[in-house]
């Protein structure tokens, strides 16, 4: 019988834990009401920043304001001596201060402390992307056989009595990733969190200039953005607020707001941090005076040009490098790996080597071998340099005499330093350097031979020509190569340190910290761009690096390093490392002070010094050991030709004996990006936290009457949490609801409201008249439509939305239009109250700049956002499925519900266990992305099957048992990042 292929081993799937480390407890979506109970019995106040240069109030910079931004000096009232009189008279110089940065508005914010909201923050998703390859693997006919353990099950580490005591509580650490203004969440982290002096690196990628086309992309499924396009503009508020190229102040907005997320961020770094701005050539130089006023200018570690892809065209030369600025914390005490590149011959770092040795010993210029057809690529012959032995060292004392200076005698001639230099080490360093054959005659100077193979690598420099992302397929119109912020993260951290990028993009900083092992919390106002980071996260594979704190990281260490390791228990903690490759680093001094060197010698001369005396008596010479041909001649006797073959055969095993010797007692440098991996074992990222600064929008599927709403129904209550608005911002959505009307998912479904006038009511603020139906022929019906308008910040509450539709009713309003920048858990549900229809509109948030934004024309200003169409099919064995048929979309113009299919959806996901206090990403699905787990297909190809991953890139779910909590939750993110959360009872 045929025997079948066989079958590969099978891989573990591993995800890293960092269980030393904690985090604050926060509410949930779902517990916002907890929180904001307690808050509104507590309060809080905001963050509080001291600025680097106050100026007391009134008072401003001397200067001419139309030249601004510019640089100033800071004036200086001081009183001369004499002999300052006298040089000042003489010279015309005389110092009066340093210089900064002004701009508009600069002075009036330097009146007063820097004053940060620090609002709450709220956990929308918990994710866990082994769970989900976990719950691939059971689906699959290739499943184990062992029942994988409910990863969520104690995914805080919290006493449940404690869950809802927000801000009290330590939890098990998850790296987290943000909605909102990064000015806000990271005070928030300082403030409510106590994360100030908690952060070991910031790498922060902020817009390099005030066009909108290098900030964001406004769906996943394109990245081309142009300046003046309409549909090119981003519909999220905080990145329009932080962004927008119309803003009126251009450059002095874009300087405040880098200033002030500076100035928090600083207080979030530890004091061994450091940060790193990443800056294009447009700005490089106002971003370094603004971090100078922050950091210090002492506390400038480099200025680092790296290279992009290409350079942008123009009638000048292109610019090919954008610059990264590293600043520490505090420089005294900055942490800093060193980072080293490997030499290859003839470039970068090894540009000086150009002689060969051959294994006979023979030394000759790289030109002269490869005539003879002897080139780098013979493993058997060592590239070597010719180096200074001399130092220009003004401590040392020179002359006859000095310990570092002798007369030295090398093959029949003498060298010294000369009378202004030293040698470069102690006299017997230099006769170690003598007869370990490290040294040679260049011209009229004795010269080190350093071997490229003595330390292979090079260190790191401040100018970085290899990252050009040419070949990179982006995501992100902004992604960064992978490359520069790996180097920064390397450079800057240890794993388990923890990482902030306030600017996330597609994720690149969290991706590459988890690479690497550090904890990250990643910051965006984009939707779009969390929306990408968080696909990213979940479907990527990390190399398995060996820890050096388990038992197979401590058999490595001790193989790679010779050491015996600890025989105490491993616990897997990832704030020791991993076990790295290392670079031998053999120094001048190494050899110099190498006494192994002399034992070697002193017994091979015993051998040797025979030799020499037998084969110069045999062919009538007194050579040298230096001059011994290495060739016998043709006339020599047998005797002579015997002794010059033993002469030579242990002249090149004295030679291996002293190299083995030099190996031996050489430095070692970690390569700390280049440690050793595990091939049985795949990794996929660790547990994490989708939050944001404000729950997003969720719709219950059963009826959950709440005591609010029946208050308001009867008339009791009055508005709460929506407050309200005020009349500027109620006037201000108004005139814009007039002019734009309300726009339905097609460009075709737009409410045109022929009046719209104040009305006097507690929750309705407006009345409009628009025309339902009609043709050219037939007049269509005028309608009156009740108008509530939601908060200017937060979210609209069902008990609001219900207390307003029963004052519409009252009034015999047809319809009631709400208008909110977000609906709360239960209003979105809420679609008629008795016979009047309840039209839910969302207000896009550029209504949120009318103090900073320019004009920008007509645009859907009020969307009628949808809801997730979803069938619920139970299977045998108390089994069930679900199936996303698409978004159901109110039609404004003939009142009736529209159901569009699932083109429009980039990603769904399904907690089949929804308890109501957290939603758990435990199935997956991608219908917008090309294939996300291309990566990990190809790792886990023997351990999950075709038919198995396809399930991740449909609209019918995996079968799941029924929910012990009787309850799931699915929740659908579009390709703008605009999600829904819709919760059944099955």
């Amino acid at each position: 019988m045929a025997r079948g292929p066989a079958r590969s081993t099978t891989k573990s799937v591993e995800a890293l834990k960092h269980d030393e480390a904690l985090r604050r407890n926060i509410p949930t979506a779902e517990l916002q009401s907890f929180a904001e109970a307690e808050e509104a019995i507590t309060g809080f106040a905001p963050g509080v920043y001291a600025r680097a240069r106050p100026l007391p109030e009134g008072e401003t910079r001397q200067r001419d304001t139309e030249l601004d931004p510019q640089i100033v000096w800071n004036g200086a009232r001081i009183k001369l001596t004499k002999e300052q009189v006298k040089a000042l008279v003489e010279t015309g110089e005389t110092a009066i201060g340093d210089a900064q940065l002004v701009w508009r508005g600069k002075d009036q914010q330097d009146w007063s402390d820097l004053i940060v909201q620090a609002p709450p923050l709220y956990i929308q998703e918990k994710i866990h992307p082994k769970a989900i390859i976990d719950d691939l693997r059971r689906a699959g006919s290739r499943a184990p056989e062992d029942e994988t353990p409910d990863l969520f099950s104690d995914f805080n580490g919290l006493d449940p009595e404690a869950r809802t005591e927000f801000y009290q509580h330590d939890q098990h650490w998850s790296n987290r990733m943000i909605l909102g203004d990064s000015l806000q969440v990271m005070a928030s982290l300082a403030q409510r969190e106590g994360m100030k002096g908690q952060v070991q690196c910031i790498y922060f990628d902020p817009p390099y200039g005030i066009k909108f086309n290098s900030n964001w992309q406004v769906s996943t499924q394109s990245r081309d953005v142009k300046d003046g396009k309409q549909s090119d503009i981003s519909r999220e508020p905080e990145q329009v607020k932080a962004f927008r190229d119309t803003w009126k102040d251009g450059i002095h907005s874009y300087l405040t707001y880098l200033r002030d997320r500076l100035t928090v961020a600083r207080e979030l770094l530890a004091e061994s941090g450091s940060i790193f701005v990443q800056i294009g050539d447009e700005n490089v130089h106002r971003v370094r005076a603004v971090m100078d006023e922050v950091f210090g200018n002492k506390n400038c570690l480099a200025t680092i040009p790296y290279a992009t892809t290409g350079g942008t065209t123009g009638d000048f030369l292109p610019s090919t490098f954008n610059y990264i600025l590293h600043y520490a914390r505090n420089r005294d005490n900055a942490k800093y790996r060193q980072l080293f590149l490997k030499k290859e011959l003839g470039g970068d770092g090894a540009s000086g080597y150009k002689n060969f040795e051959l294994p006979d010993g023979r030394r000759l210029s790289i030109v002269d071998a490869r005539k003879l057809g002897i080139d780098e690529t013979d493993h058997n012959v060592r590239v070597f340099s010719l180096d200074n032995l001399k130092s220009q060292s003004g401590g040392r004392a020179k002359g006859d005499g000095a310990a570092c200076w002798s007369r030295v005698s090398f093959q029949g001639k003498k060298f010294d330093p000369g009378a202004a230099a030293t040698w470069k080490t102690h006299e017997n360093g230099i006769n170690r350097l003598l007869i370990a054959n490290r040294c040679e005659v260049s011209g009229n100077n004795l010269r080190y031979v350093r071997f490229i193979d003595d330390f292979p690598a090079f260190p790191l420099s401040d100018q970085w020509t290899d990252t050009t992302t040419f070949g990179f397929g982006k995501q992100y119109v902004v992604e960064t190569s992978t490359k520069v912020i790996e180097r920064c993260l390397l450079m800057a951290t240890d794993p388990g340190d923890l990482v902030l990028d306030p600017t996330c993009g597609s994720g690149t900083t969290a991706t590459v910290a988890e690479q690497w092992g550090r904890r990250w919390i990643t910051i965006d106002t984009s939707r779009v761009a969390l929306a990408l980071a968080r696909t990213r996260l979940m479907s990527a594979r990390y190399p398995y690096y060996l820890l050096a704190d388990s038992p197979e990281g401590r058999a490595k260490e001790q193989a790679v390093s010779g050491r015996p390791q600890p025989q105490s228990a491993a616990y897997g903690d990832i704030r020791q490392g991993f076990v790295y490759e290392r670079a031998p680093h053999v120094t001048l001094k190494s050899i110099a002070n190498n006494v192994e060197i002399d034992v070697i010698w002193d017994q091979f001369q015993a051998k040797l010094e025979p030799l020499r005396g037998e084969l110069n008596a045999g062919v009538g010479q007194t050579w040298e050991e230096w001059q011994i041909p290495r060739e016998a001649g043709a006339g020599w006797p047998e005797s002579a030709k015997g002794a010059h073959a033993a002469w030579w055969e242990a002249r090149i095993a004295r030679q291996r004996e002293i190299d083995a010797s030099i190996a031996r007692a050489a430095d070692v440098e970690m390569l700390f990006d280049r440690p050793y991996a595990d091939a049985s074992k795949v990794r996929v990222a660790g547990p994490f936290t989708v939050e944001s600064l404000s729950p997003h929008r969720i719709i219950p599927s059963d009826s959950l009457d709440l005591d609010e709403e029946f208050e308001a129904l009867d008339g009791h209550r009055t508005r709460t949490k929506a407050g309200t608005p005020t009349q500027d911002f109620s006037a201000m959505v108004l005139e814009n609801l007039s002019a734009a009307g309300v726009q339905g998912r097609d460009r075709a479904d737009r409410v045109r409201f022929t009046m719209l006038q104040p009305w006097p009511g507690r929750f309705i603020g407006a009345e409009g008249r628009f025309v339902e139906g009609g043709t050219t022929d037939e007049p269509g019906t005028e309608r009156r439509a009740a108008i509530l308008i939601g908060p200017e910040f937060g979210t609209l509450a069902r008990p609001d939305l219900v207390a307003a539709a029963r004052e519409a009713a009252e009034s015999r309003f047809d319809v009631l239009v709400a208008c909110a920048f977000a609906y709360d858990a239960h209003a979105s549900e809420l679609t008629r109250l008795g016979p009047l229809p309840i039209l839910q509109a969302k207000m896009n948030p550029d209504l949120h700049m009318a103090d900073d934004l320019k004009t920008t024309g007509k645009g859907n200003l009020f969307v009628v956002f949808g809801e997730p169409d979803i069938e619920i099919r139970r299977l045998e064995g108390d089994r069930m499925e679900v199936e996303i048929k698409g978004i159901d979309v109110f039609d404004p113009n003939t009142g009736n519900v529209r159901s569009n299919d699932i083109s429009g959806i980039a990603a769904w996901f399904v907690d089949t266990d929804y308890d109501e206090e957290s939603f758990f990403v435990r199935h997956a699905y991608f219908l917008g992305a090309n294939d996300p787990y291309k990566s990990l297909k190809t790792a886990l190809r023997a351990e999950i099957d075709e038919t198995a991953w396809a399930t991740l890139y449909r609209a019918v779910s995996r079968p799941f048992a029924r929910p012990a909590t009787g309850r799931i939750a699915v929740k659908v993110i579009n390709h703008f990042g605009d999600e829904v959360m819709k919760v059944y009872g099955v």
